[in-house]
């Protein structure tokens, strides 16, 4: 037997991905990112002994990641997780958003913080994610997995030396940037290669050619290195023409996605695996027992003759390749001419057309998770695009939604630029697929674009190569809308696809409808808060006041953030900042009372402890079972005098004529309505011309995971840097970053005071 010719080094980057049972790409082209990635996902998985490492980058689609190098383990297997939204609750994800690493030592605590993660990838396993950054700029994250320690918490000088290895790539990134590369990522993820295996173990490839069971090795890219005679037998196959190549392309049958998961449990939980698989060279329908023994350089696989298991599948699909592979089906390795290539192909396009029966029962699992995390109508559908169309292959979707007995387009992507807008409003009276699906209360499938033609003469057609299906979305017996799936090339959809199409439509509805009513609220409660905060500052002499409201982007939920500057008709000038504890319409309607009793203690000429105090009581008498922070301040245009009282609220920033920049230090009580007893001590200071005070809510220096003190550290330094005047774009310039967020959890107010003139 022959060894497997010697690869790349680690640090060689491969071709982009293909899929399981086909060879990647083989097109030559890394650029220079890429070689940084690699390079950083090989050192992660040395620095902390992992068997894989990859790297996640940006996209330039906003608030997505793209697995953009991989190492150590087959690609393919992973292909579900080569995209990650930011929003989701995954490990990737959470370390990106947040800024700090996340460490999953063993499947108990991956399955207690993420289990969405453990309900795609149910193994032992330990995993790691340091998030890449430079200053303000968020690359992406590195992720390594290693062995599981239950029990055991990941190391504090492997955290260490993970944190170093990404603080090198930002550093890379970086120079890229600087240089004009692009460090954003597009398309499929790269392979990176492991180390060839060490020489000189041709004794024990001797020994194992006289071993009556079949055997091979694999790398940890599923490559194969070594192939036993008795492999050569039971195959038919020759070993050198196998060396080197994915075990999937050499034995597509291998390829088929209903033993993904036994290859993710071998690779990745470092336990033996046995599985039964149906082969199709040279004994039609042959069943072998398929072992995996994986080890820290690659696996070893073990193949033998078996039964048929007494739980084989039985779909139509599965049969009609059975049927083609009896025919004479005749598996070929190089695609290079073998007899049966064409065979082996048309058998496999059936079983792909099956739709991988022993995965599809993953589908509703992980669409139901995805769905209860979404809130939004807008962020069910785009939960339906991620999950939905790769599963079953389509490339276009739309949905519609039911409104006083008319269809509204709400979602759609993959159809040509204005095709779905003559659809969109159609009465339930008009004769259209999309609406007799959801009258009907039945699925509609057309295997292809004749088909639909056929049925529903001289409906427009968006192209006419395809196949469609029409899915109800119903929730506890109330028409919700219509879902269209899309696909490229005609297709049959079988029993088991249909079944399974018909329950997800039935869990979209169901989530639809709970978000149409979550909108409806956030409408209700935008409405109100809008109408709630001034939509006019006071012009006064000597003073300039700016203000700012962002509402929070993650949830879409609205809070309790106010701000009001209150003429008091003593020619004092009343600056008020306020936040409500949680969110929705309770939140707003307790920030209209409290604002509202803020304005009327101003306006009677009460002092701020007297306004806060009254306040207080105010809040504990009507009972909302909230509380809120606040900060208010009394301020004399002309004299520059300032008196404040503060309610648990974050502490004003002060910048100087001079820029020099202060974190106040006013005293203070604690938040409103909690203690009726509760006394808030006055803090006197004197605003000197020129110099800017900011009031602001939490949400603009809280991140998850860092102190609130960072935070207010980083505003500090904004509200220093920035010019003083004019005041708006020093208001728009500190909240900038925060309204670009994707993420950002809380609502945002903030009130900037400058005073241009009078007693110095």
């Amino acid at each position: 037997m022959q060894a497997a010719a010697p690869r790349a080094h680690p640090g060689c980057v491969m071709a982009r991905a293909g899929s399981v049972g086909a060879a990647p790409d083989t097109t030559d082209a890394p650029d220079a990112t890429a070689q940084v990635l690699a390079r950083a996902a090989v050192n992660a998985m040395e620095a902390v002994g992992g068997y894989a490492a990859g790297v996640y980058l940006r996209s330039p689609t906003t608030g997505l990641l793209l697995m953009a190098v991989f190492a150590g383990l087959p690609l393919q297997l992973f292909r579900p997780w080569w995209r990650m939204q930011v929003n989701r609750p995954f490990p990737v994800a959470e370390a990106y958003r947040s800024g700090q690493a996340v460490h999953l030592p063993d499947a108990e605590s991956a399955m207690s913080r993420f289990p969405q993660l453990m309900a795609g990838l149910p193994f032992t396993f330990a995993s790691l994610y340091e998030p890449v950054s430079a200053g303000t700029e968020r690359f992406g994250v590195l992720v390594v997995l290693r062995e599981a320690t239950p029990g055991i918490a990941v190391g504090t000088a492997d955290r260490e030396r993970l944190r170093r290895t990404a603080e090198v790539l930002a550093s890379d990134l970086t120079a890229l940037a600087a240089a004009g590369a692009r460090v954003l990522w597009e398309g499929d993820p790269v392979g990176v290669p492991a180390p060839p295996p060490e020489a000189g173990a041709e004794g024990a490839r001797k020994a194992a050619d006289r071993l009556a069971q079949a055997v091979l090795s694999l790398d940890r890219e599923g490559r194969i290195g070594y192939v036993n005679t008795a492999a050569e037998e039971l195959l038919g196959l020759d070993g050198p023409r196998l060396q080197g190549r994915l075990l999937w392309e050499a034995l597509p049958w291998l390829g088929h996605p209903a033993y993904e998961d036994h290859f993710r449990a071998g690779f990745m939980s470092g336990e033996p695996v046995h599985f039964p698989a149906r082969r199709g060279r040279h004994a039609p329908g042959q069943w072998l027992s398929v072992d995996l023994y994986p080890a820290a350089d690659g696996v070893t696989l073990t193949l033998g003759t078996s039964a048929k298991p007494v739980y084989a599948p039985e779909s139509r699909a599965r049969r009609n390749a059975d049927a083609d592979m009896d025919a004479g089906a005749d598996v070929g390795v190089d695609g290079d001419g073998d007899a049966g290539a064409d065979a082996d192909a048309s058998a496999y396009a059936a079983l792909d057309a099956s739709a991988d029966e022993a995965s599809s029962l993953y589908r509703p699992v992980a669409l139901a998770i995805a769905l209860t995390e979404a809130v939004t109508a807008r962020q069910v559908s785009a939960v339906v695009t991620e999950e939905l169309l790769p599963a079953f292959g389509g490339r276009q979707l739309a949905i519609y939604l039911l409104d006083e007995r008319h269809m509204y387009l709400a979602w759609e992507t993959g159809f040509p630029q204005g095709f779905l807008n003559r659809f969109d409003g159609v009465s339930l009276d008009v004769r259209l697929p999309g609406v007799e699906t959801l009258t009907t209360g039945r699925p509609l499938f057309f295997e292809s674009m004749q088909h639909l033609a056929a049925a529903y003469p001289g409906i427009p057609l968006d192209a006419d190569v395809g196949a469609r299906a029409f899915l109800p979305l119903i929730a506890s017996g109330r028409p919700v809308g219509s879902c269209i799936l899309g696909f490229d090339a005609p297709r049959g959809f079988s029993p088991e696809e249909r079944t399974v199409l018909t329950a997800l439509a039935g869990l979209i509805a169901q989530a639809l409808a709970r978000a149409r009513r979550y909108d409806s609220e956030v409408e209700l409660a935008r409405g109100l808060q809008s109408a709630l905060l001034p939509h006019r500052l006071p012009v006064r002499e000597h003073v300039d006041t700016v203000g700012r409201y962002l509402p929070g982007s993650l949830g879409m939920d609205v809070g309790g953030d106010w701000y009001d500057v209150v003429e008091t008709g003593t020619g004092l000038l009343a600056l008020v900042i306020g936040d409500v504890q949680g969110h929705g319409v309770a939140a707003a309607a307790t920030m209209g009372q409290l604002r509202s009793a803020v304005r009327a203690f101003a306006l009677s000429g009460s002092t701020p402890e007297q306004v806060v105090s009254g306040t207080n009581r105010l809040l504990i008498d009507l009972d909302p079972g909230q509380f809120a922070s606040c900060c208010y301040m009394l301020l004399d245009p002309a004299t520059g005098s300032l008196m404040a009282a503060r309610a648990g609220h974050p502490q004003p920033l002060l910048r100087h004529p001079d820029g020099r920049t202060e974190v106040l230090d006013l005293a203070g009580g604690v938040v409103l309505g909690i203690d009726p007893e509760a006394s808030y001590p006055v803090t006197e200071l004197r605003l000197t011309t020129g110099s800017v005070l900011a009031l602001y809510t939490d949400g603009l220096v809280e991140n998850p995971g860092l102190d609130i003190d960072v935070g207010v550290e980083r505003l500090r330094k904004a509200l220093q840097a920035a010019r003083p005047s004019p005041l708006a774009e020093t208001a728009d310039r500190l909240i900038g970053e925060a309204g670009n967020s994707a993420d950002r959890p809380d609502d945002i107010a903030l009130l900037l005071a400058s005073r241009t003139g009078g007693d110095s």
